[in-house]
């Protein structure tokens, strides 16, 4: 069974640029209403609830065709949540190193890419997100719709920013532009170092 991780900080740390609120909502009810869904979605496949979720996903041309769909919507959602609360912290600090070198060599700059990445976050129309993907040797910024992980493309998240309203709503309304740039203050560069290292 498929359950849970629990926050790597409290849900007040991110304050004030992500409240406690919806740090709460976000994690304890719409994150454990995916993991629940998986599992029931997989109740009838024990193989498949023993195999972890990111093969799974980098897999969903051999998922029977008629739970794909689920494990697109809540695999993915249990996959995308998993990978992103880890990727914010209370104490930012820039990137530095061989991640540093590579965003400058892919994108010309920290703030360079900063901005094109907030431009696929801000044109992802309705619900989904938008990445840092590794790919065939490559950093590439990408959106995706829904819960639709970039790992059933075959390539690697290594940064995730959730722009479903659920994410936002409460502090910044519709003001998506705000919350993102207010996210920037809490980005975990070590966890995207430590990301791009295991590639």
């Amino acid at each position: 069974m498929f359950t849970l991780p629990d926050l790597p900080y409290s849900s007040s740390a991110l304050e004030p640029y992500i409240d406690t609120q919806t740090m709460e909502i976000h994690h304890g009810k719409h994150h454990a209403a995916y993991v629940k869904n998986l599992n029931d979605a997989l109740s009838s496949y024990p193989d498949l609830l023993q195999t972890p979720i990111e093969t799974v996903l980098s897999r969903l041309n051999q998922i029977p065709e008629n739970i794909r769909q689920k494990i697109t919507n809540h695999g993915g959602g249990h996959s995308n949540h998993s990978l992103f609360w880890p990727l914010m912290t209370p104490k930012s600090a820039p990137p530095a190193g061989a991640l540093l070198d590579a965003i400058d060599s892919f994108f010309g700059s920290l703030d360079q890419f900063q901005e094109k990445f907030t431009a696929a976050a801000m044109g992802r129309f309705g619900s989904g997100w938008a990445w840092l993907v590794a790919a065939s040797g490559k950093l590439e910024i990408m959106d995706t719709p829904n819960q639709d992980t970039p790992l059933s493309q075959g390539k690697i998240p290594l940064l995730g920013l959730d722009v479903w309203e659920h994410a936002y709503y409460l502090k910044y309304q519709n003001r998506r532009n705000d919350y993102i740039s207010a996210w920037w203050h809490v980005v975990n560069w070590d966890q995207v170092a430590a990301n791009f290292q295991a590639v």
